[in-house]
């Protein structure tokens, strides 16, 4: 059975929760969801979302349970799928996960959040509808992206982590989620 990890220290963590277990029975894949909310949490899980919420927030929750230093530790060593959404693709920049450099609320304040039609290229798709919350933006040369708003890029691939700066999990489509899923039974298969 696959063991997905949720960082639950704050934002849309159930609507990723939902996002993954639909997921899951569209792909008749027996999963565990376990909610990671201290670093002993982590050990034995075969992927991981961080989903959006406040990074900063985020991080002062996680240092009395030491969840994101261990976690950090856990996805460089163990090589896990990474779906990192929003604030958690911050912190895969921040912990340089991805090199893909991001800013924090670069698209503006909650007032400036916004919904828009996305061009993907990602897994034979090559439309998703993205939901913008007081989003970051990826700063630089993205490395290979995945996902645009017009020209920007709102979303890369590296190695075997998704970062998006829009919030998959608030819309029907769960193409990141399969993703997912796929990703870490393929894993787990080939060991």
């Amino acid at each position: 059975m696959l063991v997905i990890g949720i960082a639950m220290l704050q934002g849309s963590r159930h609507e990723h929760m939902e996002s993954i277990r639909k997921a899951s029975e569209d792909l008749d894949a027996e999963i565990e969801i376990r909610e990671l909310r201290k670093s002993t949490d982590v050990d034995g899980i075969h992927a991981v979302i961080l989903p959006g919420g406040e990074s900063t927030a985020m991080k002062i929750a996680a240092r009395s349970e030491d969840l994101y230093e261990e976690l950090w530790k856990y996805i460089a060593s163990k090589q896990i799928p990474v779906l990192g959404t929003c604030a958690g693709a911050i912190l895969l920049s921040q912990k340089n996960l991805i090199s893909t450099k991001i800013r924090r609320n670069a698209f503006g304040r909650q007032i400036n959040s916004f919904e828009s039609e996305l061009s993907i290229d990602f897994e034979d798709q090559d439309r998703f509808h993205g939901v913008f919350i007081r989003a970051p933006r990826f700063d630089g040369k993205a490395v290979n992206p995945i996902a645009w708003l017009d020209d920007e890029v709102v979303g890369v691939s590296e190695n075997n982590i998704i970062a998006l700066t829009f919030h998959p999990e608030l819309t029907d489509n769960l193409l990141f989620h399969q993703w997912l899923i796929s990703s870490a039974k393929h894993n787990l298969d080939s060991k």
